[in-house]
C-alpha cells in the first residue's frame, strides 16, 4: 500500500473530534397523582431495562427535627427492624431478591429507596410499605447506632476536611440552624426511643411523602398506587423555615487547630443564589470555569502550576432554603495560606478579565456533555424532575439551561463575578496544624 494511503488513514490525535450542538431537552413527562392517603406518585415509565426504582420522600431531613440528630437516628432506624420483621429478616429478604434497600437523611427530607428487577416489585413492595409504617424502634438497635454514630463521628473529627467543612458551615449558616449545626453528641445520645417514635409518627405520614416510581413500571404503577394510597395519613407536622442570618465575613481565615497535624484543609465560599434566580444558569458556567472540572482554573494554577494539592473544586449546593458556593482542597500545612492567596488571585481574575473564547468554549462544551451524559438512564431524568420539584423550579428550567449556557459571552460572565466573586464576600476557614 502507498505510503500516502496509510498516512491519509491515520487518525489525527492533534484534532479535536467536531462538536455537535445539544439538542433541546426535554424531561420525559411524569404522570402524577394524588392517592387517598395524600401521598403524590410520580411515574416515569421507561422499559429499557427490566429493573425499576422505588422512593418514598418524606419531608423528615434535618430541617424537621426538634432535637437535634433526630431525623437521621429516625430514618436509619427504618431498617432495624418492624413490628411483623427483625433487621435480618429485613435484609435477608431485599438480598434472596438481589435488591438494594437504602433510607437516608438529608438537610430538607429523607427517602427510602428500593432499586430491584420489575418482576420482584410486587413482592417487596408489602416490605417497604411494613418498613415505612410499622417501624419497631428496638432499643437495644437503638443503643448501637447511636454508639456506632458517635464513633464514627469522633474518627472523623480527627480529619482535618471534616473539620473545616464543620466549621464553614457552621459559619456560613449559625451554629443555631438545620444547615449549621454541628453534630453534638451528648444530645445525640440522649435521644430515646420514644422521640424517635414521635418523630415518625408526625413526619412520616403517607399524607407527607412524595412517592417517585421510575423505570419499567407500566404494569405495577396501580399496584404502588393501591399500596400507598390505602395507608392511613396521619396529621403531618410542617417543617419550620430555617432562620438563616447573612454571615459577618471576618477579613481573616477561622483557623481550627488539629494538633499533630501535617495537613490543611481548606474551605472558602460564601451564600449563593438559588436555582430559581434567573443568573443561575450562567453562573454555573462561570463555577465550572473557576474550579468545576479537572481542567479549571483553580486545578490549572494550585494542582498543576504551584504542585500545592492532588486537587480542588468549587460547587454549588442548593437547599431548599439556603444554597452556597464552596471551594474546597486540602494541601500541606505550611502551604495553606499561600493556596488561599492564589485562589484569591483566581477570583479577582474572573472580576477584571474577559475569558478567552477559546476556554469559554471548552467549559461550554464539557458542562454540556456532561449534563446529556446525566440524561442517559431514566434513574437520572427522574433525579432531575426532583429536583424541579423539591426545589420549586419551573418546566422548562433544563431547557432554558442549555440556552443561557450556550449562548452566555465573557462580558455577562465577567460583569457576574465582579457580583458574586468577591474574595471579601468569601468565608474562610484553615482547620490544620496549630500555629499555621
Amino acid at each position: 500500500m502507498p505510503t500516502s494511503s496509510i498516512s491519509a488513514s491515520v487518525l489525527d490525535r492533534t484534532v479535536a473530534p467536531p462538536v455537535q450542538p445539544l439538542a433541546r431537552v426535554v424531561l420525559p413527562d411524569a404522570e402524577v397523582r394524588t392517592l387517598p392517603s395524600g401521598a403524590r406518585l410520580h411515574v416515569l415509565a421507561n422499559n429499557a431495562q427490566p429493573v425499576v426504582r422505588l422512593q418514598a420522600v418524606f419531608r423528615a431531613g434535618k430541617l424537621a427535627e426538634n432535637r437535634p440528630g433526630l431525623a437521621s437516628l429516625t430514618a436509619r432506624m427504618l431498617l432495624e427492624g418492624t413490628t411483623t420483621r427483625t433487621a435480618r429478616q429485613i435484609a435477608d429478604e431485599v438480598a434472596f431478591y438481589g435488591a438494594s434497600l437504602e433510607c437516608d437523611s438529608g438537610f430538607d427530607r429523607s427517602t427510602l429507596t428500593l432499586y430491584c428487577l420489575t418482576r420482584h416489585l410486587p413482592t417487596l413492595l408489602p416490605l417497604v410499605v411494613d418498613v415505612l409504617s410499622n417501624p419497631a424502634f428496638p432499643a437495644a438497635e437503638l443503643e448501637q447506632l447511636k454508639t456506632r454514630t458517635i464513633q464514627n463521628v469522633r474518627v472523623e473529627r480527627k480529619k482535618t476536611s471534616y473539620l473545616a467543612s464543620e466549621r464553614f458551615n457552621e459559619l456560613l449558616f449559625g451554629a443555631h440552624t438545620p444547615y449549621g449545626r454541628p453534630f453534638d453528641a451528648d444530645a445525640y445520645q440522649a435521644l430515646t426511643v420514644e422521640e424517635a417514635q414521635a418523630f415518625h409518627r408526625a413526619m412520616y405520614s403517607f399524607g407527607n411523602a412524595e412517592i417517585f416510581l421510575c423505570g419499567d413500571v407500566a404494569a405495577e404503577q396501580e399496584l404502588v398506587a393501591a399500596a400507598f394510597g390505602s395507608a392511613h395519613a396521619r396529621e403531618t407536622i410542617p417543617a419550620a423555615t430555617p432562620a438563616i442570618d447573612e454571615p459577618i465575613i471576618s477579613t481573616l481565615p477561622d483557623r481550627v487547630a488539629v494538633a499533630g497535624s501535617l495537613q490543611a484543609s481548606i474551605r472558602m465560599g460564601r451564600h449563593w443564589p438559588a436555582p430559581t434566580h434567573p443568573d443561575t444558569h450562567r453562573l454555573k458556567l462561570l463555577v465550572n470555569v473557576f474550579g468545576g472540572y479537572f481542567g479549571s482554573r483553580l486545578m490549572r494554577n494550585i494542582r498543576e502550576d504551584k504542585g500545592l494539592t492532588y486537587g480542588i473544586y468549587a460547587s454549588v449546593a442548593p437547599r431548599e432554603f439556603g444554597t452556597s458556593l464552596v471551594i474546597g482542597t486540602d494541601v500541606k500545612g505550611e502551604s495553606a495560606d499561600f493556596a488561599v492567596s492564589e485562589i484569591v488571585l483566581e477570583l479577582r481574575r474572573l472580576q477584571e478579565e474577559l475569558i478567552p473564547e477559546e476556554e469559554l468554549e471548552t467549559v461550554k462544551n464539557y458542562i454540556l456533555g456532561k449534563f446529556a451524559n446525566e440524561l442517559s438512564t431514566v434513574f437520572e431524568q427522574c433525579d432531575k424532575y426532583k429536583n424541579i420539584v423539591f426545589l420549586g423550579l419551573p418546566a422548562d428550567y433544563y431547557t432554558q439551561f442549555v440556552q443561557q449556557v450556550e449562548t452566555a459571552d465573557a462580558e455577562a460572565l465577567r460583569a457576574l463575578a465582579r457580583i458574586y466573586f468577591a474574595p471579601e464576600a468569601m468565608q474562610v476557614v484553615i482547620a490544620g496544624p496549630a500555629g499555621e
